[in-house]
């Protein structure tokens, strides 16, 4: 076994591969770029070592600097995590020449599967069923749309190298068949340097279905059950559970045994996945093969009860499997839910910043958390907007939802926005539930996007009953402040008013022993709880039954978090109320003038020049953030007075880029 290894990653799977590595006794050693000099990783690793600037291509994509790192350290291996360079055929092979051990598969078989062109011919040689398609590499958008058309929209466009929802694209016409090729081509030869990019016909109503295999130097090969992955936003996991609601035991052994001859004849030697597109009659198609670990590899840890960093570790040392098919079990159900730097409120941009609170949810036997980040820590705009993942476990899919419903009204996080409350809505939404969804549903089910007002609350009386005893807190607080004048105290009264979105509740809070009773609507509601004035989370009883949400106190506003809905409340005195109805509204800004940057990114391509008339839907500008490229359009036709920014520049939220002509 290995005495140390280096991680070649960052973030969440380095602190992952770490944890595992010290209770099997290995040392660590981190790799750092300048931008995560403090990151959660790095204090973590037994060693670290800097390997240069904040971008990815000056840092985790330079195979010379964490050669050089190992060769200082005395690494004998070295666990790729996922992204970067885990799927490079290349690097494999140059840590092979110099004698350090790459913990995944060999060269040859990334090389293999890595290519999702060369994949798609040896699985079809290998028995595995394909999906249709042009499998040659695409030379020019013009191609693309006769290929398109050949095949028949919609098309799906895919880097060759992709992964990740990086580098794809779904096109219905020519037009975004066109734009998608441009697309996929600049994100491919960006994150993985490699621009080619093919077509393939996409499936209607598909689920994303995966299933996990294993395979040992010594010809042995296991899959562990599948992966259910239809969940996606822009071609992007959100949600992964095992197993799959849709899967039976003859289909999953139909998959399984597809998948384990796929690693067989290409000699796959470590964790990897088979990934595949499922119609709605549980017919399969190949996809892809991920020559690595896999972001949700959580789930399939949870329901098997296996280490899967561990047997990477195992296998690439030279162990046999341990485990035959016949042992492999599926013990009740896992869900994991990504938890991502991104604002769902205004279309799910990037939100980068500073973690002024990072509270998880405790750990248990059927809660768990991986990380890469810390109260205080920074999230970068150089890489992925993933924060966490938030895995539970329970007997049954209901257990499952109930404890992960419970888990994200206990995960608080302050400073920069997430994707939190949407991933509550979707544990409540009743399709997710039913387990009759597949790749369309988000995009489906929120066609105009997401915000607070599609997530109505099972129980709105528990919400103003809390605003109601957190501004009791705050005024009896006062009223003890010192130093008043001798008969004139402060007296907190028991009648307020709650006000949400324009409408009036009238309550009664009282004191009671262990919390405040409020009476609202002829009925009363006895909050008990230990909550501490300043505190995001409330954990508390309502008339006995416990409840977890987080609370936020903005100047006059409480800012209540519950189950996906977001509450904005006041509460003061009926005069008070009265005088706040006659004050006059103040109108917003017109800003229909500018374009201002809805994210914080790099200004990639500017597509119009000052003085130029512009029709609406016309590409405007192109920004990068965290890995992914964002195109700007006129929302109307116009004229541009003045370009405000440069190419190449960091842009901040609402910065102006572009002025137009009044």
């Amino acid at each position: 076994m290995f005495k140390k290894i280096l991680i070649a990653n960052r973030g969440e799977i380095a602190c992952r591969v770490i944890k595992t590595a010290r209770k099997m006794g290995i040392q660590t050693v981190a790799v750092f770029s300048e931008a995560d000099r403090d990151a959660l990783h790095v204090e973590l690793a037994d060693e670290k070592v800097c390997i240069g600037p904040a971008p990815s291509k000056e840092s985790y994509l330079v195979m010379d600097k964490i050669i050089a790192a190992c060769k200082k350290t005395g690494a004998e291996a070295v666990h790729p995590g996922y992204g970067f360079l885990s799927e490079n055929e290349e690097f494999a092979r140059r840590l092979e020449e110099e004698g350090v051990t790459f913990i995944g598969p060999k060269h040859y078989s990334i090389g293999k599967m890595g290519d999702k062109i060369e994949s798609k011919k040896l699985a079809k040689a290998a028995g595995v069923s394909t999906i249709p398609g042009h499998n040659e590499a695409i030379s020019g958008p013009g191609e693309a749309v006769r290929i398109a058309q050949e095949i028949g929209y919609p098309v799906m466009i895919k880097a060759s190298a992709g992964g990740g929802g990086k580098g794809l694209r779904v096109a219905w016409n020519d037009a975004e068949a066109r734009e998608g090729f441009s697309s996929c081509v600049n994100e491919a030869r960006s994150s993985f340097g490699d621009d080619r990019v093919f077509i393939e016909k996409f499936v209607q109503e598909p689920r994303h279905i995966e299933i996990q295999v294993l395979g040992d130097a010594h010809g042995n090969y296991v899959y562990l059950n599948e992966r259910e992955c239809s969940i996606q936003r822009r071609h992007q996991k959100v949600i992964e559970e095992a197993p799959s609601p849709f899967i039976d035991p003859e289909t999953r052994k139909a998959m399984g045994d597809q998948a384990v001859a796929l690693a067989r004849a290409v000699k796959y030697e470590s964790a990897g996945t088979v990934e595949f597109v499922v119609g709605a009659d549980k017919s399969f198609y190949f996809l892809e093969m991920n020559t690595r670990l896999q972001v949700e590899h959580p789930v399939t840890e949870f329901i098997t009860g296996l280490d899967l960093v561990e047997q990477m570790i195992r296998i690439a040392s030279g162990e046999k499997l341990a485990i035959t098919q016949n042992e492999v079990k599926i013990d009740g159900w896992a869900l994991e839910c990504r938890i991502n730097a991104e604002d769902p409120f205004r279309g799910f941009l990037p939100s980068t910043g500073r973690l002024t609170k990072f509270f998880i949810p405790g750990a248990s036997d059927y809660l768990r958390v991986d990380t890469g980040v810390y109260d205080g820590g920074e999230i970068s705009m150089y890489y992925d907007s993933m924060i966490a993942k938030l895995i539970v476990h329970g007997a049954t899919r209901d257990e499952a939802l109930g404890r992960m419903r419970d888990a994200l009204n206990a995960f608080v996080i302050r400073g920069i926005s997430s994707n939190i409350p949407f991933q509550a809505a979707l544990m409540k939404h009743p399709r997710f539930q039913s387990g009759n969804f597949n790749t369309g549903f988000i995009a489906e089910e929120y066609p105009q996007g997401f915000d607070a007002s599609m997530v109505p609350h099972d129980d709105p009386a528990l919400l103003i009953s809390v605003a109601a005893f957190v501004h009791r807190c705050y005024q009896d607080r006062a009223a003890k402040v010192s130093g008043q004048l001798p008969g004139h105290e402060r007296q907190v009264g028991d009648h307020w008013v709650v006000i949400r979105g324009g409408e009036w509740h009238p309550v009664v809070a009282r004191p009671t022993l262990g919390g405040y009773e409020v009476e609202y609507k002829g009925r009363k509601y006895r909050i008990l709880s230990g909550w501490r004035l300043g505190q995001s989370l409330f954990n508390g009883t309502c008339n006995g039954e416990p409840f977890t949400l987080q609370v936020e106190r903005h100047r006059l506003v409480y800012q209540i978090h519950h189950w996906g809905t977001r509450a904005d409340m006041m509460v003061m005195s009926a005069r008070a109320a009265e005088l706040l109805a006659m004050m006059p509204e103040k109108a917003p800004p017109d800003l229909s003038r500018f374009l201002l940057s809805p994210m914080p990114g790099l200004l990639r391509e500017i597509s119009v020049a000052e003085g130029q008339e512009v029709k609406v839907g016309e590409k405007l500008v192109v920004i990068e953030a965290m890995k992914m490229e964002n195109i700007l359009k006129a929302e109307h036709d116009c004229k541009v007075k003045k370009i405000s920014a440069a190419i190449g520049e960091s842009l901040s939220v609402d910065q102006v880029i572009i002025e137009f002509e009044s």
